[in-house]
């Protein structure tokens, strides 16, 4: 059976709860679409989320990487597009802020997903869930395991399915939040993310 690396994060900024942490942990083990899930929570710090993703990667050889981040705000599920070689923006959990840095200096300016995006989305569509590809993974961690991911694959000349996937909050992360925002119930994301693996055929 094939193996599929499945990411998530813990929570950050003013996010008390990350719910991809909790999908990630319900789906470690699994078997789903043809693949075994292993799940790997990482860490929000520049220094050490990528080396620990790139380090899962190299010990488990996955035929597929799918990186899920939280998006408080958004209302649908977005595979990302591409990400870019920058690091900038908010600090993350231990305090390091970034300003327009490289991701890996001298690398390519961006990488394209490439996982199905499009299929993903209309798989997701059809099993009733809203999607919509995003074109911007933005600059914080997200796109930064994103970014890392395909420098791997792409430097390794392997071609797999890898990207990365943002999700709305949880009910419980919009109860316990400081403002109002879209959310799903911890089952529609957890079946959700299932169609997603589904969609890798």
């Amino acid at each position: 059976m094939k193996k599929l690396l499945l990411t998530g994060f813990e929570p950050f900024l003013s996010f008390p709860i990350n719910p991809t942490e909790k999908i990630v942990s319900a789906l470690d083990g699994q078997e789903v679409g043809g693949y075994k899930i292993t799940g790997l929570l990482l860490p929000v710090d520049y220094n050490s989320a990528s080396t620990r993703l790139l380090e899962k990667m190299r010990e488990e050889g996955p035929e597929a990487v799918i990186s899920l981040g939280l998006a408080a705000g958004r209302s649908s599920i977005t595979p990302e597009r591409i990400a870019i070689n920058c690091r900038d923006g908010a600090a993350d959990n231990n305090g390091v802020a970034l300003e327009d840095a490289p991701i890996v200096e001298g690398g390519p300016d961006g990488y394209f997903s490439t996982l199905p995006i499009r299929k993903m989305v209309n798989a997701l569509k059809e099993s009733g869930y809203p999607a919509e590809v995003s074109n911007t993974a933005g600059t914080y961690l997200c796109n930064n395991v994103m970014y890392a991911a395909l420098h791997e694959l792409a430097e390794a000349a392997k071609e797999i399915p890898a990207g990365f996937i943002h999700i709305p909050a949880s009910h419980e992360l919009a109860v316990a939040g400081k403002k109002a925002m879209p959310s799903w119930s911890d089952r529609d994301l957890h079946d959700a993310v299932k169609v997603l693996i589904e969609a890798l055929g």
